[in-house]
């Protein structure tokens, strides 16, 4: 018993960073919330641990009734951009003293310049293929990037200095991008006090 307990507290870490949370919305339609691995084919009713995504919080708009379908959850939201963000995806582990969290920010959008968000990827004009990753308002410079392209190839980006980073646009579709992030204190999330912090960020928009 005590080295499968041991076995799920080593894969934990590795489940949470490879997993995202992502938002799809095609023009002001309702808002579809995923968790799983973007750059794979959704399996069917949805990823296993999709079952973890409960009640996501959906930045600046209140009481916003959530529907939950075969493999994400439906939120009729306002008209532009969506945000949200759940840090109670994954509990944390680790051992104590060198406990471990996730956070996820999602995005979808890309209308308005701008961050909401404490770690987010943001257009820095409305509809522009230029993006700046910014950590508490700040740039992120040299920060590693995933791009998913629409058909479903993923591109490592690297962001300059100034947190700014372009996209390389050759074709309708869905276009997401990651990033991830460790901070490491006292930290906490729902499911209570951590010592590593990982911001994980998305942000998809389609090109018609």
């Amino acid at each position: 018993m005590r080295g499968l307990v041991l076995l799920i507290a080593l894969a934990m870490p590795t489940v949470a960073s490879a997993h995202e949370v992502w938002v799809e919305r095609e023009g002001n339609g309702p808002a579809r919330i995923y968790l799983g691995e973007p750059a794979e084919p959704l399996p069917v009713g949805g990823d296993p641990e999709f079952k973890n995504l409960v009640a996501p919080t959906i930045v600046g708009q209140a009481r916003v009734r959530q529907v939950r379908r075969a493999g994400f959850i439906e939120a009729v939201v306002a008209p532009g951009d969506v945000r949200v963000t759940d840090d109670s995806v994954f509990k944390p582990w680790g051992e104590v003293g060198a406990k471990e969290g996730v956070v996820y920010y999602a995005r979808a959008g890309r209308s308005q310049p701008g961050t909401r968000m404490a770690y987010e990827i943001a257009p820095l004009a409305a509809g522009a293929n230029r993006f700046a990753l910014r950590h508490a308002g700040k740039p992120v410079g040299g920060a590693k990037l995933t791009l998913v392209t629409p058909d479903h190839r993923s591109l490592e980006l690297t962001a300059g200095a100034d947190g700014t980073v372009t996209v390389p646009v050759a074709g309708k579709g869905r276009y997401l991008l990651s990033s991830a992030q460790v901070e490491t204190g006292k930290l906490r999330v729902a499911g209570g006090p951590v010592d590593k912090l990982h911001h994980i960020a998305t942000t998809t928009f389609i090109v018609p």
